[in-house]
């Protein structure tokens, strides 16, 4: 009979998950204790599956049979990710730095002007316009926006993970989901799915772009695991490329949520003009998230994207449907030319978010080399005349 051994980096990250059981939200009443624990059960399994372990961890620990490394997946891992989209609008230099980037990857990039809401390149249309996917740990930009503004945290605030305190900036660099679990859970499904749809989840995040799906959101704490389930790894929401560009976006530019605009041809970016979908009350919020947002990318889970210029930015890994996902939303932190870089990988086992870090950090660098931050942004005859609010 065939045998297999459990790997110890398994065992090590089960029996590290499983101490945290009694430490997330540690109530007094049984609900919470069940509650605590279904969560905690379900973070392991997760876990389990994005680590590529060969065994599934089920909620009671019990190991099911094996299933094979990194798989079953029902999504390509290479595919040719530039077929069918349309350039005629597009800022050609970023265009060339992206798709080089991506190289053979299944994915996408997009490339936003933060100052602007400019969409200046969209590699693979097809997905950045799609139905959205799971939006991993991207999620935790939103639900540390929501905790820090609802007083819930602050940036001194540290809670207990694995025998240890910890903050929100080591919590967000290091995507520590036990963390983000926690606060969900303190600040309640109302609370988080509020903030979540004020910073433009399941709603379109452009304006009149053909193709584009409004994503989806919850109505309800998703059956698996519950708010700390959605509030750790994003469960049961549908996120797009372009939502997560237009929310990185507004945390570049001190707090203004754009509409994404994407132009289809020269004549569109000449009369381009700036449209405003919100003004977003994080202002004072933002320098409390960026060093988290620095961190990941200079000792954190982005590491690969690092470079000479600062950069900031949040990744996400996991599995929904039988495909890998990796996620990275950035943004780089200093020049005369702020780009907003979302990259989205989907396939097998080669797919994370420090993956898609690395190619958008490709991306900057590229970018660098031609000296494309060193101008300032220009602007079109259109832009001078104002920019407006819109589509009220």
């Amino acid at each position: 009979m065939y045998r297999y051994r459990t790997p110890r980096r398994t065992l090590r990250l089960v029996l590290a998950l499983l101490l945290l059981s009694g430490l997330i939200f540690a109530s007094p009443t049984r609900y919470r204790r069940r509650r605590a624990r279904a969560v905690h059960a379900a973070i392991v399994q997760r876990a389990a599956v994005v680590r590529r372990t060969i065994v599934v961890v089920q909620p009671h620990g019990n190991l099911a049979a094996p299933i094979i490394r990194g798989g079953p997946w029902t999504s390509p891992t290479y595919a040719d990710s530039t077929a069918g989209d349309f350039i005629d609008g597009e800022d050609l230099a970023i265009r060339k730095a992206a798709v080089a980037a991506l190289g053979p990857y299944n994915g996408s990039v997009v490339v936003v002007d933060p100052e602007t809401g400019r969409i200046l390149s969209m590699v693979n249309q097809k997905v950045a316009l799609s139905t959205g996917f799971q939006p991993c740990s991207t999620i935790k930009l939103s639900v540390a926006l929501a905790g820090l503004r609802e007083g819930v945290i602050g940036p001194a605030n540290k809670f207990r993970v694995a025998g240890m305190r910890t903050d929100l900036t080591y919590a967000l660099a290091r995507s520590i989901n036990s963390y983000f679990a926690n606060l969900g859970m303190r600040l309640g499904f109302e609370r988080v799915s509020y903030y979540a749809h004020l910073f433009g989840y399941g709603e379109k995040a452009g304006l009149d772009i053909s193709g584009e799906q409004p994503g989806h959101y919850p109505s309800a704490p998703p059956k698996n695991g519950g708010v700390g389930m959605l509030t750790s790894f994003g469960e049961e929401i549908q996120q797009t490329p372009l939502q997560l560009a237009a929310l990185v976006s507004a945390i570049a530019n001190g707090g203004t949520l754009y509409y994404l605009q994407y132009p289809r041809n020269q004549a569109d970016v000449k009369n381009f003009v700036p449209k405003i979908k919100r003004k977003l009350a994080i202002g004072d919020l933002i320098p409390l998230v960026k060093p988290g947002m620095r961190g990941a990318v200079e000792f954190g889970s982005a590491h690969r994207a690092r470079d000479d210029g600062p950069i900031a930015g949040k990744t996400g890994t996991c599995t929904d449907n039988h495909t890998h996902l990796g996620w990275f939303g950035s943004f780089n932190d200093i020049g005369n030319r702020r780009l907003v870089v979302v990259v989205l990988l989907t396939g097998g086992a080669p797919v994370s978010g420090p993956a898609a870090a690395g190619i958008a950090g490709d991306v900057y660098r590229q970018l660098g080399e031609q000296n494309y931050f060193a101008t300032s942004t220009p602007l079109t005859p259109a832009a001078l005349v104002g920019t407006e609010m819109c589509c009220k």
